[in-house]
């Protein structure tokens, strides 16, 4: 059990060299008062003899409520989940033709449109929000901001263009980040950030999106990206149909490199499930916390049993 336990002092877990000293201890004694029951004086010949074992379960007790004191002295901890207090977010959404399947109602541009903005309002006030649109160049629309008024009357006005870039997309989402404030409690530290990418096909025209994504991993920025679609959604070329089918493989794989989650989604409620389970991870971390209390109660309840046990014996004198 204790060494699947992370502690924040665990130099002092050395005390617990005590318990088998202890242990050793009452052992040697026990057997001593076997072997000298035939010359007990008379106050031992007072204490109960038919229940040894009620001694021996007080004493494994009183061991057991050392080790928890002495788990609780090294600071146990526990990972709990956490507001960050500072993040910067870039929404990269593509505006490509295919954009335009009516697939998913009203279009996949338009739902996309409807849950980004309902993403971007859900963030903390704190992080800084960046938009990106991508379609055969990438264009920074909003650069990093805490107004989420501006970013999402941006998302509302975006536009179709024909192509896919998705590594244009990436690498400008990247050159965002310089342009986020510094900290000015750690101004020398990079901010936390993360590429929040929408798609629905494979890139066209640009640099290799696996390139792009390396570049972000290098950088330590994970991007989640969201194959948005389904395999038979058209567009009306020239008065002819053309299929526009999702293509989730590369974007998967942007996913993998970074080190971040790849969704996919074939309806506008499921890309607002998508963006919430987004939203969910990406604005909580990981934090350290000191867990001695849970140790300090165990170890308070096992020595009342104890105490009560040691009470037991005893109700038997005069």
């Amino acid at each position: 059990m204790i060494p699947m336990i992370e502690f924040l002092s665990p130099n002092r877990l050395w005390l617990m060299a005590l318990v088998p000293v202890l242990v050793g201890l009452y052992a040697v004694l026990a057997v001593r008062e076997a072997r000298g029951r035939g010359h007990r004086d008379a106050l031992q010949l007072k204490l109960p003899l038919d229940r040894p074992w009620l001694r021996h379960v007080a004493v494994g007790l009183a061991i057991l409520s050392l080790v928890a004191l002495t788990i609780a002295f090294a600071r146990p901890k526990q990972d709990v989940m956490v507001p960050r207090e500072r993040a910067t977010i870039v929404v990269a959404i593509d505006v490509s033709l295919s954009m335009a399947a009516d697939d998913v109602t009203p279009s996949r541009l338009g739902a996309a449109k409807e849950a980004a903005i309902e993403f971007t309002r859900s963030l903390p006030p704190k992080y800084n929000v960046a938009l990106v649109s991508f379609a055969g160049t990438a264009t920074v629309v909003v650069p990093p901001t805490q107004d989420r008024g501006v970013v999402t009357n941006a998302i509302d006005g975006l536009t179709l263009q024909p192509s896919t870039a998705i590594g244009e997309g990436i690498a400008t989402s990247l050159a965002t980040l310089n342009q986020v404030p510094p900290d000015p409690q750690h101004p020398n530290d990079p901010p936390p950030a993360r590429i929040v990418l929408l798609s629905d096909g494979y890139t066209t025209v640009g640099i290799p999106a696996a390139r792009a994504a390396q570049r972000a991993a290098d950088l330590k920025v994970p991007i989640y990206t969201i194959a948005y679609g389904t395999t038979h959604g058209t567009i009306l070329i020239e008065g002819t149909r053309q299929p526009v089918p999702v293509d989730y493989n590369e974007l998967a794989n942007v996913a993998r490199i970074t080190d971040g989650t790849a969704y996919r989604a074939e309806s506008a409620g499921q890309l607002k499930d998508v963006y919430r389970d987004i939203g969910s991870s990406i604005g909580k971390e990981p934090v350290a916390v000191d867990v001695s209390n849970r140790y300090i109660g165990v170890a308070v309840i096992l020595a009342a049993l104890a105490s009560l046990g040691v009470v037991s014996l005893a109700s038997r004198w005069p």
